[in-house]
This record gives structure tokens, C-alpha cells and sequence, in this order.
């Protein structure tokens, strides 16, 4: 029997990605739409925790809530956890403008997935390596969770996430160090 986990997420792209880490488990992941607050902070953790209590309240169930926080060493980290800021204000070719002549392109995203059982709260966390492309390339795709897929070029890969195709990204998950939901995943399996 598979056990239930909810996601409270209202960003698509999330849920489309996640699902491929839970089709050969005995996890059931259940969608609840709905836009969680997030508290002023840089702490990633922090952020994840807040959302997973508020999730638990909405629906009184084990859920999972996940915070991605994406950092550029060249601009201090910036966006740090004001991604959503970010990309409302200046967008990604306003990240590409503060980067012009700039020769360190290092940046990653750091994600904290957290699960809350009603008693006890457990994170599965990553960072995921890369450097920013010189300009916006790639192709819609309804598994981009941010508009940073058009300029992340991943450790390792010479295109950006959204200039990929889905078998590409396949083979890049099947090498890479695992994510916060297949570490979440592996987890629930084991128990």
C-alpha cells in the first residue's frame, strides 16, 4: 500500500518535475494548490520549515514543502532566497545586466525540502552547481519551475536547463548527486 504524502505548492513546474521521483516508490504524492507564505529571511531552511507548519495546518496530513534558494558568487549570492523578488523586478535579463563583463559565472541552487509528519520535521537538502549563460536560451517547457532555467547551464553541461530536451534532463538526473526529492523519496522507501 502506498503511503500519502501531500505537496502544498501552487508552482506547476515543481509538481511537474517532482513527479518523476515517486513513480517507482510507495509513495502516493497528493497536490494541494496553494500559495504559502514565506517569512522575510536568507535561510533557505527556514523559509522550508514555515511553509511545511503552514501546509500542516491547511491539511492536517504528512506533507512536504520545498524552498529553492538560488545563489551567484559574483553578486554575493545574490538573489540568495528572494528568487520570486528577483525575477518580479529585474527578471532575468536584469540578472544578465549585472553580470555583463563579469568573469566568474559560478552560481547554484541550494534546496531544502521539508516533511512534516505532525510530530516531528525531517529535511532532505542539495546544492546543484552551475555557471550563468551569457544570454536567455532555451525553449518553454511545462517542467521549468523558474524562468532561471533559461540561464543555469548545470556543472558539468555546456546548454541551459531549458535549452535541454526531457531526455537529456533525464540522463543528467540519472548522474548527478541526487535532489532533495529523491533524497525525500529514498527516505520514504526505506521506512
Amino acid at each position: 500500500m502506498k503511503k500519502a504524502i501531500i505537496f502544498v505548492t501552487s508552482n506547476k513546474g515543481k509538481v511537474a518535475s517532482s513527479q518523476k521521483y515517486f513513480k517507482d516508490t510507495n509513495i502516493e504524492l497528493e497536490i494541494f494548490k496553494y500559495d504559502l507564505i514565506e517569512p522575510r529571511t536568507d535561510e533557505i531552511k527556514e523559509i522550508a520549515t514555515s511553509k511545511v507548519l503552514q501546509a500542516y495546518e491547511l491539511v492536517k496530513k504528512p506533507c512536504i514543502a520545498l524552498d529553492v534558494g538560488f545563489f551567484i558568487e559574483e553578486l554575493n549570492g545574490f538573489p540568495r532566497a528572494f528568487v520570486n523578488f528577483a525575477l518580479n523586478t529585474i527578471g532575468i535579463s536584469g540578472i544578465l545586466k549585472l553580470m555583463e563583463g563579469k568573469s566568474n559565472r559560478n552560481c547554484f541552487f541550494e534546496e531544502y525540502l521539508a516533511y512534516y509528519d505532525g510530530k516531528k520535521i525531517e529535511y532532505f537538502s542539495c546544492k546543484i552547481h552551475g555557471t550563468l549563460a551569457y544570454e536567455i536560451l532555451g525553449n518553454d517547457t511545462n517542467k521549468k519551475w523558474s524562468d532561471l532555467w533559461y540561464i543555469f547551464v548545470p556543472e558539468g553541461y555546456t546548454k541551459t536547463l531549458a535549452q535541454m530536451t526531457d531526455e537529456e534532463r533525464q540522463e543528467r538526473s540519472n548522474i548527478k548527486p541526487p535532489e532533495a526529492f529523491q533524497l525525500f523519496a529514498n527516505w520514504m522507501n526505506e521506512k
